[in-house]
């Protein structure tokens, strides 16, 4: 029995990324219905060897639908959520605009997939740099209780979407022809360059980025007790973000206990080839599912903390996979 469909931001980076990754898992489907804005109707989109239209998004798409991948921005999942639920469909939303209300669940199958059956319509998909950040950091907060998190992330364009994504690629080859170039996504010079996370400043002095790392984090976990700071660094990358962990725990870590509960957790892999100094890296996992993870090592500076470095592409399990997964759950695929 076939689910039927709808993604909403079917045209963007993440939207094209559901299409990928619902063919690739074989998703049971009885209707697929591809919505954007008005100017991307009328288009087509390649799924399964066929050509499939892309309709106008308005408050009517969603009849006879029971699922809703969103990923078109925040603003437009405020606006047609509510009548995709009112239509009777369950809507995967991932975009920032429901992870922190009460009564939406902020889920990462890995770790909290029982959250999903509380669900009142809506489920929400964590920030991409807090999924790529706890799918390592749950399975050893797990065995030896993690006290305090410091986190920089090194972000790529992808995090912006697929204009950002462009903006870099013509931006570097303008830049290596000597040629002049009008940003239109990226308020800085990328191209060759990185700059603190450009999301919006608050008073605190952290950016809206690094304060959802924080506050997602204690959602999924069901706790607070975890202390958490975190900067956040957009880098001149196409797809994967990339992270460094330092993690103090209550108790002291073992590096050998530690890469095994790593190699054998959920969504997770090591990659590292210690005598060639080699760790993962954003071409490395572009394009892959898991999270990526070595360079563990133990903080020399203070006891019962260790540094780890860890690896996501951003579009996938930072995103549309973890939507996926969500719904694999949700219908029991």
């Amino acid at each position: 029995m076939g689910i039927r469909v709808a993604i909403m931001g079917a045209t963007g980076a993440v939207g094209q990324e559901f299409l990928r990754i619902l063919e690739e898992r074989d998703f049971p489907l009885a209707e697929l219905r591809l919505l954007a804005s008005a100017r991307s109707a009328g288009k087509t989109m390649r799924f399964k060897g066929q050509d499939l239209p892309v309709e106008e998004l308005t408050h009517n798409s969603f009849q006879g639908i029971q699922l809703v991948l969103a990923s078109a921005g925040g603003k437009i999942s405020r606006d047609f959520a509510p009548s995709a639920v009112k239509a009777g469909a369950v809507v995967v939303d991932n975009t920032s605009y429901f992870r922190m209300h009460a009564n939406v669940p902020l889920v990462i199958p890995e770790i909290n997939p029982g959250d999903i059956a509380r669900h009142q319509g809506i489920i929400a998909n964590p920030n991409c740099s807090t999924i790529i950040m706890c799918l390592a950091l749950w399975p050893l907060h797990q065995r030896y209780q993690a006290r305090r998190v410091v986190v920089a992330t090194y972000q790529a364009s992808s995090g912006a979407g697929a204009v950002a994504m462009h903006e870099l690629e013509e931006e570097t080859r303008a830049y290596l022809d000597g040629k002049p170039f009008v940003r239109t996504v990226i308020p800085h010079p990328y191209a060759f360059n990185l700059f603190p996370h450009n999301s919006p400043m608050t008073d605190s002095g952290y950016c809206e980025e690094e304060i959802k790392m924080v506050k997602e984090t204690h959602k999924i976990f069901h706790s607070d007790a975890v202390r958490i700071t975190t900067t956040c660094v957009r880098v001149p990358v196409l797809r994967a973000h990339s992270e460094a962990l330092n993690i103090e725990f209550e108790s002291e870590p073992d590096i050998e206990e530690a890469y095994a509960i790593l190699g054998g957790a959920p969504g997770v892999q090591i990659l590292e080839d210690r005598e060639q100094n080699r760790w993962p890296m954003p071409v490395d996992a572009s394009g892959k599912d898991p999270v990526l993870v070595g360079r563990l090592r133990k903080d020399q500076s203070q006891p019962r903390t260790l540094d780890l470095w860890v690896v996501g592409d951003q579009i996938r399990k930072g995103a549309a996979l973890n939507a996926v997964q969500i719904s694999e759950r949700l219908f029991k695929v």
